[in-house]
């Protein structure tokens, strides 16, 4: 068994199996790529222990796992119980809850057993900890026990604040591996484009937007439907794939009746508008879309350079402003001027200001697809 937090090779005489492999996946890579960077994030006052992406997890005797992002926390949670078990098939894992914790508890699961079989101790809740088990996990802190992996997860709050600065200074030999919700479309394109990159599945660029636009709101949604076409899918996965799986969704989403309007089809964006009601969709979100489409558009308008170097300089994927640049073929300053107005005035009248949101939308769509001309 190899020291908590060392590097572990795995000699296998077969090629590995997709567990296998998943479970090598959660090592941080070597290479001074941004995925598997590993310095330390100093982003808490007093942390030196490496903070980490949760692509990034790897033993150690105390594995902090902090974030409001449950679904990525469970995933790294489940890597490094797949590491440790690939490393000795033999691991004990047990499950503590922090809110309900028993005196005692911890010590006795990290004690050594009779055939030294190593140890994964899984506490969950620890942001509702009680007083016992803060006390407690503080004095394992001063003396972890060998051969044992005691993963904590906190997500978020103020309950445990000692213990959490406690492992952030060092002590323990911890690391942390940082679980935060992807908010912005391009961190979920980011994400989804590493679900098909893992399974070495082609994906297009079409089809990835597609699938950040269907299952924006739900990330483990999100990673579901990936994971569908990667293992149903026979070849290249297309816009045309995500919509004969996920087309209903896809169809009703509120960027789909923003694309139809900005495409100037304006038939087909009111079927999709009443297609979204019908199916309980709020006309506030759906104006937010269009929002975010015309102001990725106002940006990008009359800006000179490459999609990467637009991007940087206005905080978007070089995608966004491929995209943005092709919506705007067509456009005059004055058409794209007098579509902002009349998304404030909608927006106005769908929070509460006009008496037919509805009415409002519908206007809103025929600016729009005429590019803000009278």
């Amino acid at each position: 068994m190899l020291p908590a937090g060392s590097a572990v090779r795995v000699r296998l005489d077969r090629p590995r199996t997709n567990l296998e492999e998943s479970a090598l996946a959660a090592r941080p890579a070597t290479t001074g790529s941004r995925a598997g960077k590993a310095a330390p994030a100093r982003t808490n006052k007093g942390t030196v222990i490496p903070q980490l992406g949760w692509h990034q997890v790897r033993p150690a005797p105390i594995v902090l796992v902090s974030g409001t992002e449950t679904f990525l926390a469970e995933r790294a949670i489940r890597q490094l119980r797949d590491f440790l078990k690939l490393e000795d098939p033999s691991l004990e894992i047990s499950d503590v809850q922090a809110d309900s914790y028993a005196p005692g508890e911890l010590l006795t699961l990290a004690s050594p057993s009779l055939f030294g079989e190593p140890r994964l101790i899984r506490v969950s809740n620890v942001e509702k900890c009680s007083d016992t088990f803060l006390v407690e996990a503080l004095d394992y802190l001063e003396n972890p026990a060998e051969d044992t992996y005691v993963v904590l997860r906190h997500g978020g709050g103020v309950r445990g604040k000692k213990l959490l600065d406690t492992i952030r200074s060092g002590l323990g030999g911890a690391i942390e591996i940082v679980c935060t919700e992807l908010k912005k479309d391009t961190e979920k394109y980011e994400f989804a484009a590493n679900e098909f990159k893992a399974a070495g599945k082609r994906v297009t660029a079409s089809a990835l937007r597609q699938l950040v636009a269907a299952f924006s709101d739900d990330l483990a949604e999100l990673s579901a439907a990936c994971q569908q076409l990667i293992a149903d899918a026979t070849s290249e996965v297309t816009e045309t794939t995500v919509d004969r799986y996920y087309g209903g969704r896809v169809e009703t989403n509120a960027f789909k009746v923003a694309d139809w309007a900005i495409a100037g089809r304006n038939g087909e964006a009111l079927i999709t508008l009443r297609h979204a009601l019908s199916s309980g969709a709020d006309p506030v979100p759906i104006v937010a879309a269009f929002a975010v489409k015309i102001r990725t558009m106002a940006k990008v308008f009359g800006a000179r350079g490459g999609s990467a170097q637009l991007g940087a300089q206005f905080g978007l994927a070089p995608w966004q402003v491929e995209r943005a640049q092709k919506d705007l073929r067509g456009w005059s300053d004055e058409g794209l001027a007098r579509c902002i107005l009349m998304l404030a005035e909608t927006d106005a009248a769908v929070k509460g200001a006009g008496r037919d949101p509805v009415f409002a939308l519908e206007r809103l769509i025929g600016v729009i697809a005429r590019r803000g001309e009278q």
